[in-house]
Order: structure tokens, then C-alpha cells, then sequence
């Protein structure tokens, strides 16, 4: 049996690896897995969108479920909505969150809302490899309909954890950039909700997103980093394709590192009760000292929101979450939430009066590099086999690829979960220690893809 689910979801390149016909089948193991009842059924704005959505519903009402349409919203709001709505099967969403346009996905979420479990998914691909497809007779086939109210729903859960009245007091200037995504349609309301003077760019859902590629970093960004400064705003924020991470941009246009969001939120949330905070393995080191400092301890996980989140639910963790602008506030939902990350990161601002640039220059300085080298899917796991051997005898730790300790910084590598790649994470005190340890790393991957 192949594997169907990757780190988060099912993702393919439209027409080739993620097809209709695709869609129907996961649509009816899922279905199966479920048994009857009701599921919620979301999209990001994809051009393939409605396609396999509509593919998917197929699949699900064949099996007897009944669908309930919520049509295009942020990955949290519809994981949201199943939270709240304790009585449905659980959900799915159709998105390839970060990934380039011509890629779509299938994520499948539990009666919690939250990413399937490994064993969960491990059940539906069993259906669907062996097609042990429940279907139902002519009287029992599920139903569709759709159901508008997930928005307001996920917008007044957020406003209800968050001091609304202390945001309004400091006025904001905030400029959204939704990347022509999912969080079009609630993160510039949330703003406006919050008492924000609100700019747009890339604010109407197009899933070819003309105006930036939909991963918030920083080559994208160069025009939410100029409209920042041309706008004298507080802060830019930006989402991904599915609105379910939150990357920043901090008043004078510096682009903000997810690592030191998530430091600076994690400060805030400790502050109140103190407690574990799960990340995982590739993120900076910033975390641990300001965790530390707090009072609060760090648990290291593999790569992967589900992961973390899962983790965090069964440690009790206060808080936690991703490098890449991902964060988990479990008072809300056990996943992460680009609306939530927003307004946590404004209530964070009124409370300390201070601008984002003086918060961030007050933590911890680290420097980190990214790099990524393409590896074939086949070669992947010889590949890591190959890392194993070529690192014998350093200081290392295996709980999601291979990552290196040395005395003044380290380097991880690790197989992407969506990509055929290698992702490189490297830190250190200074700019160019980082940047000799990613390229180590990354030489490294090309020796052992070598054999």
C-alpha cells in the first residue's frame, strides 16, 4: 500500500497527481471512515476549487453523509465551525495552503476540527487502496447544502478571546495582504472589527493570486513591505493561500520571522498562566530563551501543525507552534489560525505600547537561514540513510531528519512533507555562521542524494 496523506493533507500538481476522479475516491474512503452523519465541506479560492470540491461531496453522499457547503473560507474557520458544531463527523477542506497555484490538496479534520491523526488517515487509506467503499442504496445517498454562517461564527470566536477594547484605544494602521487567498473574505473584517484603519493589497480571492505567490516569505513580500512604509502604517501582515499562518511585517517594512512572532506571542500567552509550549524541531532557538525566561518549558516535535497540535493536546501545552507564521492557541482551537495570530499580535501591541520593531529587537538575536534542495520522492528515503552515515560521530538528534549540534549554532535537514525536496534549516549568532552552516547542510544533501 502507497502512502495517500502527507504531512498535512493530500497535495498534487492539478490534472497529474490530484485529478477528479482522485477526489471522488478519497471523497468515498473518507465517507466510509465516517460512516452516517454530517460533514462540513470547505475551499481555499483555487482555480481547481470547485471541481474537487464538488468531486469530493460526490464521494461523501455517496457513502450516506450528509455535506454542509461552507464554500470558500480560511482552513481555521472551517475547522472552526466543526469545533464549535459538536454533533457533525468532522470535515474537509480543499486547499494546497502554501503551495504554488497549479498545486491543489484534500485535508481531512476530525469531530474536533483538528487535522486527522496519523492512524485516522492510515484507516482511510486502507479504504481507499483496497476500495472497501460503503455505499449507500437509492433512499439513503446524503444530501448537500450550504450553510453562510462560518464566517461570522469564526469572527466572533476570535473577537471573544482577544481584549477588543484595548486594541480599538490604539488605533492601528494595518496593511492585509491575503495574497489573494482565503483570508480575503475575514481577516481585513477582523481588522476593521478591531478599530483598524485598514489597507488591502491582494485582497480579492483570485486562485491564479496574479499579485504574489501564496507562501508569505520574504521574496514575496516586497510590495507589502513597501506599502508599509509609503502607508506610515503599524504593521503588514500577510497570509497564505488558506489563511491558516500569519507572517508580519513590522512598521518600518522589515519582514518579521515567524520564529520571532511566535517568541514574542508565546511571551504574551505565558505571562497569563505559564506552562509547555510544543514547536517543533526547526524552530529558532529565540523560543527557548523567551520560554525560559517565562518561566515555561519547550517540547520539540517533528515538522507538521497536526503534529504539534496533537502533541499540545495531549501534554495540555498553553501554547504553541510553527517557524513558518503557524500558531496554535488552544483556548480557541487545536490548530493553527492566521485570523487568531492577527488579532493576538494586536492585542500584543496595545498592551506594550511599543512598536513591532522595538519588540523584536528586544529578544534574543539569532540569525537563520532556509535553503532547499530537490530530491526525487524515490531517492528520499536512501537519501536520509545517506545523511545518517554522513554525520557519524557528531553531536546530532533524529526526531524529524537529521540536525546537527555545534557549539555556536546548528543545521536541520529534513524531507519536505508537500514538496520532493530537502528543507534546510540553519542558526547561529551571526549572519554569515548561518549561512556557512545551510550550506554545509545543503552540500550535504547533495553527497548523500549521490549515494
Amino acid at each position: 500500500m502507497t502512502r495517500l496523506f502527507g504531512t498535512n493533507g493530500i497535495r498534487g500538481v492539478v490534472g497529474q497527481d490530484m485529478t477528479a476522479d482522485l477526489a471522488v475516491r478519497v471523497g468515498r474512503a473518507i465517507g466510509t471512515h465516517f460512516g452516517r452523519g454530517s460533514v462540513a465541506l470547505a475551499r481555499d479560492p483555487r482555480l481547481s476549487g470547485p471541481m474537487l470540491s464538488r468531486a469530493v461531496a460526490a464521494g461523501l453522499m455517496a457513502s450516506g453523509l450528509e455535506v454542509i457547503d461552507l464554500g470558500m473560507v480560511p482552513t481555521p474557520c472551517a475547522q472552526y465551525y466543526v469545533h464549535v458544531h459538536g454533533h457533525l463527523k468532522g470535515g474537509v477542506v480543499i486547499t494546497a495552503s502554501h503551495n504554488p497555484r497549479e498545486f491543489n490538496g484534500i485535508k481531512a479534520l476530525d469531530a474536533q476540527g483538528m487535522e486527522m491523526a496519523r492512524e485516522e488517515e492510515e484507516a482511510i487509506e486502507t479504504v481507499y487502496f483496497e476500495e472497501r467503499y460503503a455505499t449507500a442504496d437509492w433512499s439513503a445517498v446524503g444530501d448537500l447544502r450550504s450553510d453562510p454562517s462560518a464566517i461570522d461564527l469564526y469572527l466572533r470566536g476570535i473577537l471573544s478571546r482577544v481584549d477588543v477594547e484595548a486594541i480599538r484605544k490604539r488605533r492601528l494602521t494595518v496593511v492585509a495582504d491575503p495574497a489573494s487567498g482565503a483570508g480575503c473574505v475575514t481577516t481585513p473584517y477582523l481588522l476593521r472589527s478591531l478599530g483598524c484603519r485598514v489597507l488591502t493589497l491582494n485582497g480579492q480571492p483570485d486562485g491564479a493570486f496574479p499579485g504574489r505567490l501564496p507562501e508569505p516569505t520574504v521574496e514575496h513580500l516586497g510590495d507589502l513591505m513597501h506599502l508599509v512604509v509609503e502607508a506610515k502604517a503599524d504593521l503588514g501582515v500577510a497570509h497564505d493561500g488558506d489563511a491558516d499562518r500569519a507572517i508580519f511585517v513590522d512598521e518600518r517594512g522589515a519582514f518579521l520571522y515567524g520564529d520571532k512572532s511566535l517568541a514574542l506571542l508565546a511571551r504574551s500567552e505565558l505571562a497569563k498562566r505559564g506552562g509547555l509550549v510544543v514547536t517543533p524541531v526547526s524552530t529558532s532557538s529565540v523560543l527557548d530563551d523567551v520560554v525560559r525566561e517565562a518561566g515555561g518549558h519547550v517540547l520539540r516535535t517533528k515538522v507538521g501543525s497536526p503534529i504539534v497540535a496533537r502533541a499540545m493536546l495531549a501534554q495540555g501545552a498553553a501554547f504553541g507552534g510553527e517557524e513558518n507564521g503557524g500558531i496554535i492557541f488552544p483556548e480557541h482551537q487545536f490548530c493553527r489560525d492566521g485570523g487568531m495570530t492577527v488579532a493576538k499580535m494586536l492585542e500584543v501591541l496595545a498592551r506594550e505600547g511599543q512598536s513591532l520593531s522595538a519588540l523584536a529587537a528586544a529578544l534574543p538575536q539569532y540569525s537563520l537561514k532556509k535553503e532547499a534542495v530537490p530530491v526525487p520522492v524515490e531517492r528520499r528515503e536512501a537519501t536520509l540513510e545517506g545523511l545518517v552515515r554522513l554525520v557519524k560521530g557528531r553531536k546530532v538528534e533524529t526526531i524529524d531528519g537529521v540536525k546537527i549540534h555545534e557549539a555556536d549554532g546548528w543545521v536541520l535537514v529534513r524531507p519536505s512533507g508537500t514538496e520532493p525536496l530537502f528543507r534546510v534549516y540553519a542558526e547561529a549568532k551571526t549572519p554569515e555562521r548561518a549561512q556557512a552552516l545551510a550550506a554545509e547542510g545543503a552540500e550535504l544533501v547533495r553527497r548523500a542524494v549521490k549515494g
